[in-house]
This record gives C-alpha cells, structure tokens and sequence, in this order.
C-alpha cells in the first residue's frame, strides 16, 4: 500500500479541492489564537494540507517537536512557531513530492519566524529507527491522518514510544471506523488515500497504544465523517468512521483502569489561551481555581508531564477506594445525529 499512499498523495491529489470525502479535511473552527500562525505561512504549503484535526497541543514553547507524516509541511511551519527558537520539530514523510513543498519554502518561513528550527527528514514512520533520531529525545510526536496509511500501524506507535522521553506525548488526530475493515476494502486504492479503508477499527487501536506502552489512551475530541460520494458510500454498506484526537502519554505507573485513590487537582489558570479552563480530554474539562477530583492515571498524567507546574496536587497514593465512579465501556466517539451510543470510559 506504500506505493499507492505515494501516488495518490504525490501525483493523484493537487490540493485538498480533489478530496472525495471530507475525512482528510479538518472542518472544524480554528482556534483565534492559531489564525496569525497559519496566517503566516506560505499559500502552496496551505494548499496541499490534507490534516483531519488540530495538533497543536499547549506548553510547547522549547519542546522538540516530531511530526509524523509533515506532508507539505503545514503542522511543521506553525508547531515551528509555537516551539520558538530554543526549540525545534522535526519532519518525517515518504512522499518526495509532498515533501519538495515543505523544503522548497523552508528559508520563507525562517525569515519571517526570524528563525530556522525545522529540519525535514525523507523516510517513513514504520521504520523511524532507521532515521538518525536518538531515543527518548521529543518532548512531543503528532500525527495528523497519516497512521490510518500505514501498512504497520504497530510498528508506528512502537517507534513514537520508543523515541519520546519519559512524560512526553504522542498527540494525534486520525480515522477510526466502527468495526473492522472487511480485507476487500482494506486493497481499494481510493479508499484508502481517502484516509477510510485503512482506519483502524477503535477498539483494536486501544489495545495496540496499551500494547505498545501507553496505557490509558486519552480520547481529546471526534467528529463523525460523512461520505457523500454516492459510489464510494455504497462501497463502504454500514461502515461508519469518526475522526479522532488522541493524547498518549509516556508516564510510567499508569493502570489498566481508572483507580480511585482520593485525588484532586487544581488548575492555576496559567497555560497561555487556557485562562478559565484546561481541557485534558474528553471527559476532563478542568475549571480554573476549582478543586477537580480525578482518578490516579490522570493524576500522573498532570504531575508528571510537562503539565504539572500549572497545578496544584491534593493527595497521594496511600489508600485506594476502588475504580474511579463513571468508568465503564462502550464506543467513546459521539454518534452522528440520531444515532445511539454509550458512556465511554473516563
């Protein structure tokens, strides 16, 4: 699939205006803060951007930044603004087209950042310990609907594991489906550089993060998508896809479930466009100045990343009460209009 992914990516696809579906278009309002970032990056680079979500997590300023799958380079040039010059991000991507973008504006942005902190490596993210990237060495990895294109997801989430640093957090946004691809779509090209037929059936990708070290996947947001291509929804019958924001955090001590150990955090209010309130994920919208009683992963979560001097800790680890209240199973994504689901798992 490799060479299919390079050929609708660098020869098929002129900009996102040739896109079928509107799952390799992220539609949401982008946040105020972010508009003078994108503002200043150049049109060609804006042009070819086929993201699904926003991966731009707060607190980057000097982080180093790894961005799987940089395309032509729109996540790169505005994390390079965000990381400022005492840090840096790091581009990864197959497709030489794409990436000759990405290069070719490279001293544009560095002279209107007032700095050059971006470096764009030719590989691909199934086999990042081929590339010269020292372990445990980011702060932060972000994909944006590129994992759902690779042949071996396992051997992705393997590699972004291995090459952040203890705290650190892989924050990406991709395509899941519902239930599993039948094989027979799984082989449809258009399908698949549509960022559908390769996606990974939700529940599977929550057991290949736990497999893989990250411990209690942390849902951010998701949105379902619609296929309004006539034939290519026949194709698809009853599948149903949602794009999703993750946050995998490298945090030694997490537990399989949600363990209430008598905790609680405080939000100071002090991460730059999060004055009222800091949104961990789905189910933590913490309100500034307010005790807020979470279970122990999140606990660690907060106190050991990058996170924690935003914070105030009540409480320890010294007496446990069991699972934390509200957990349970179920689809975490929020239906589409009309349909059903359950509770997800706090």
């Amino acid at each position: 699939m490799l060479d299919t992914v390079k050929d609708y990516y660098g020869q098929q696809l002129t900009g996102t205006h040739d896109l079928k579906t509107s799952a390799c278009c992220d539609p949401l309002d982008v946040p105020a803060w972010l508009k003078p970032l994108l503002a200043r990056i150049h049109p060609e680079v804006l042009a070819r951007y086929y993201g699904c979500g926003l991966v731009c997590p707060p607190l980057l300023e000097g982080c180093r930044v790894l961005d799987l799958g940089c395309g032509s380079g729109r996540d790169v040039y505005a994390l390079a603004q965000l990381v400022g010059p005492t840090g840096q991000v790091v581009g990864v991507d197959m497709c030489a087209p794409q990436l000759a973008v990405a290069r070719r504006h490279q001293a544009f942005h560095a002279e209107a950042f007032g700095f050059d902190n971006v470096r764009l490596l030719d590989g691909y993210i199934e086999q990042l310990d081929a590339l010269d990237l020292e372990p445990a060495s980011f702060d932060v990895v972000v994909s944006n609907c590129v994992v759902n294109l690779s042949a071996d997801k396992e051997a992705v989430v393997r590699g972004v594991h291995r090459l952040l640093r203890p705290g650190g957090e892989f924050h990406f946004s991709d395509v899941y489906a519902d239930r599993r691809v039948p094989a027979a779509l799984r082989a449809d090209p258009v399908l698949y550089g549509e960022c559908l037929s390769g996606a990974l059936y939700w529940n599977d990708f929550l057991t290949l993060a736990r497999q893989c070290g990250f411990a209690d996947p942390r849902l951010l947001s998701d949105r379902p998508l619609g296929v309004t291509d006539a034939e290519l929804a026949a194709r698809l019958g009853n599948l149903r896809f949602h794009s999703a924001t993750y946050r995998l955090f490298k945090v030694d001590g997490l537990e399989s479930d949600c363990e209430d150990y008598g905790q609680a955090v405080v939000y100071r209010g002090t991460i730059a466009h999060h004055a009222d309130r800091f949104v961990l994920d789905k189910h933590h919208d913490i309100e500034a100045g307010r005790v807020f009683a979470v279970c122990g992963n999140t606990w660690r979560m907060l106190r050991d990343t990058r996170l924690a001097p935003h914070f105030d800790f009540i409480g320890s680890f010294d007496r446990h009460f069991g699972i934390f209240p509200g957990c349970g199973g179920g689809i975490p994504f929020t239906p589409a209009q009309g349909m059903a689901n359950t509770e997800a798992c706090c």
